[in-house]
């Protein structure tokens, strides 16, 4: 019997890296798609012998031509920090569109089930919280950060109209806050920054007063929640998947700098343009159809993610 095969967008980046381990883990052969201009070949250099495992270097822009049969396809490709999406605005916006209409068409082809990562960042700035899927979000369509926000409000929209004119049968995962080992250093996130900051003895960066929240979820984590929504169920409308607990900036600071014993000082900076004042997301919806919800606890996961970025920095105990 033929081993299924997963196509993965993305698949050099974090998130995408990640699970392109889970899906080999799981027996499936997997074809993965990066075009590295926010992944990196580190992410995926330790399956240059994996059999199971073809890398295809491609924007995925452009059409994707492939002669071999597909049952699932994962469409993780995109920047997604907003250093990145700053830096790449158009990149951005045709990877949720054209992207996302090419790998839903190859989807379509196939006769694959489709999956979209979307991104808590469709809530924009919101009036909710939790933020439950239902919520239809606050979003600046034309502030800085819309490049990426509306990217993915389109990439969803169209994905559901692929399911409601052609039954495809797809998923959509809205993906909170998430770290852990193949972050970049430089990726201009909060956690990154911080743990960066602390181990090189440089002040941490505080957006603001410190006082906006975030919810931090292991990436292990969030990868099974994906996996299970993919694999487990047939729902095509989106889930939240995250880590609940809420912390504010100020505090995660300081936690940061208490797990690397850093005596780093705090400076405080303006609050970017839209930047969300409250992120949480409300997870029933995964609890009830997928049996998941995060088991890592933030310190946990936090001194996994700390051993990674110090053997990147070269800081050995």
């Amino acid at each position: 019997m033929n081993k299924r095969t997963v196509l993965i967008t993305g698949a050099a980046g974090f998130l995408g890296s990640h699970l392109v381990d889970k899906a080999l883990r799981e027996g499936f052969r997997v074809i993965g798609v990066d075009n590295f201009i926010t992944g990196t070949e580190e992410n995926i250099k330790h399956l240059a012998n994996e059999q199971e495992f073809i890398f295809i270097e491609h924007d995925v822009i452009e059409p994707l031509d492939l002669k071999e049969e597909i049952d699932y396809v994962f469409h993780f490709a995109s920047p997604a920090s907003p250093k990145d999406y700053y830096a790449l605005p158009i990149e951005t916006m045709r990877v949720g569109s054209e992207g996302t209409y090419n790998m839903l068409n190859l989807a379509k082809e196939k006769g694959a089930t489709f999956m979209l990562a979307s991104t808590s960042e469709v809530y924009g700035d919101p009036e909710v919280h939790p933020q439950p899927e239902t919520y239809w979000g606050r979003v600046n369509p034309i502030g800085p950060r819309s490049v990426y926000d509306e990217a993915k409000r389109y990439a969803e929209a169209m994905t559901m109209a692929y399911k409601r004119l052609y039954n495809l049968d797809i998923r959509i995962v809205r993906i909170f806050n998430t770290y852990g080992p193949r972050m970049r250093l430089n990726d201009g996130r909060v956690l990154p920054n911080f743990i960066t900051q602390a181990l090189k003895g440089e002040p941490l960066t505080v957006y603001g007063d410190g006082s906006q929240t975030r919810s931090f979820c292991y990436v292990d984590d969030l990868i099974e929640g994906i996996w299970r929504l993919m694999m487990r169920v047939k729902y095509h409308e989106p889930v939240n998947i995250g880590n609940p607990e809420e912390v504010k900036i100020i505090d995660f600071a300081r936690e940061i700098l208490e797990i690397t014993g850093s005596n780093s000082p705090i400076v405080f900076k303006p609050l970017p343009q839209d930047d969300p004042k409250r992120r949480r997301p409300d997870i029933t919806k995964a609890k009830q159809l997928l049996n998941w919800e995060p088991k890592v606890p933030r310190k946990e996961g936090l001194r996994k993610t700390l051993h990674y970025f110090k053997d990147k920095l070269h800081l050995y105990e």
